[in-house]
């Protein structure tokens, strides 16, 4: 077998993904869109869950897009369209979220070159200060101007929470979207379809989102089992679907604290390193250009990370070791992120409860 791996549950995934379908069927959330950005275009991964009820397929990249081409989802760019990918926009996505009139034109007059209707999302910011059209500001011109584009479908308006400012979603906030839905149909004498309510830090709220709130788009609570407002568990789901194993290829007992004139290590910055006499230490082949060392959890009480560098993680360990023993680690979702992005760690696959 080829190391550094993670090992993906499968089993483990699909159940959860029932779970958060079920979940939100029963409070009334009519759409979910299965957020796959944190796969890194595995399709191995989509194809056990796809077809499970999720009503779209979303992703931040138009990259991973095109590789879901031939799945029966419509597919959503998460991320707002780059002005120098519209043509890929409007050729793999048939939805997008969006909050700029300019790449809105844009996006009117390649899907009216292509010949499609193209779907979007007006996106409004209620707090986090990430995209979307900032709540207080005036809006209905930009909503008039968009429904008068032959090309394009206003499908409905969302938010995105705590991605950036760490903002909760509350019965509170979210009200303010179904203020802006009110007035926009009002005005304009429509229905939108969809009222996005956030991600899977909105769960915590089920099965009381606000009234109208009927479209939620879900990553991390689906694939590590948690809702991201509080960071707790949902209760009959799995936050072990992810694991990664690597080896060690040294094992020594050496001093704790570096000998000599201390200066920057390899990424520019001063360690600080508590000196603990002699300890057995571990040498193990994996580093920071595959993921975030703070963002591992050793499974095995004997094991504590110390550090590392690009290509190198160095642990203390208690207890006998070996060079080629293997290592577990949980892995949170910004590490999950990165391992899944990293060409150099092998993804192995399992069916096991």
């Amino acid at each position: 077998m080829i190391f550094p791996q993670i090992k993906i549950n499968l089993k483990k995934i699909k159940e959860n993904a029932k779970r958060i379908l079920d979940l939100c069927q029963q409070s009334g959330i009519e759409s979910v869109f299965l957020v796959t950005k944190v796969l890194a275009g595995d399709k191995r991964i989509i194809n056990e869950i796809a077809g499970l009820g999720f009503t779209h397929l979303a992703d931040s990249r138009i990259e991973n897009l095109k590789i879901y081409s031939d799945l029966n989802l419509p597919k959503v760019l998460l991320r707002l369209p780059m002005i120098s990918e519209i043509e890929a926009v409007i050729k793999y996505a048939n939805l997008s979220l969006n909050s700029e009139i300019e790449v809105i034109r844009l996006l009117n007059a390649e899907a009216k070159k292509q010949n499609k209707i193209h779907e979007i999302i007006l996106m409004f910011d209620l707090g986090d200060l990430r995209e979307g059209i900032f709540y207080q500001d005036e809006y209905l011109k930009t909503v008039a101007e968009i429904l008068n584009l032959s090309n394009l479908r206003l499908t409905g308006i969302g938010t995105n929470l705590t991605c950036y400012g760490g903002i909760i979603p509350t019965k509170e906030n979210l009200s303010e979207l179904i203020k802006i839905k009110k007035e926009i149909e009002t005005r304009f004498q429509i229905e939108l379809s969809l009222i996005s309510g956030g991600n899977s830090s909105s769960l915590h709220l089920l099965p009381n989102l606000p009234p109208g709130i009927n479209n939620l788009r879900i990553g991390e609570a689906l694939f590590l089992g948690r809702e991201t407002a509080y960071g707790k568990n949902l209760p009959g789901m799995h936050p072990d679907c992810f694991e990664l194993v690597a080896e060690l290829i040294e094992v020594k007992t050496k001093p704790s604290y570096p000998l000599g004139i201390m200066g920057m290590d390899s990424f520019g910055n001063v360690p600080k390193i508590e000196d603990r006499g002699l300890m057995k230490r571990g040498i193990l082949a994996i580093g920071k250009q595959d993921v975030a060392l703070e963002d591992l959890m050793p499974l095995d009480e004997n094991v504590e990370i110390l550090g590392g560098s690009s290509d190198h993680l160095l642990v203390q360990l208690n207890g006998n070791f070996l060079p080629g023993d293997k290592l577990r680690f949980a892995v949170n979702y910004p590490g999950l992120l990165r391992l899944m992005t990293s060409k150099y760690v092998k993804k192995e696959y399992w069916n096991k409860s």
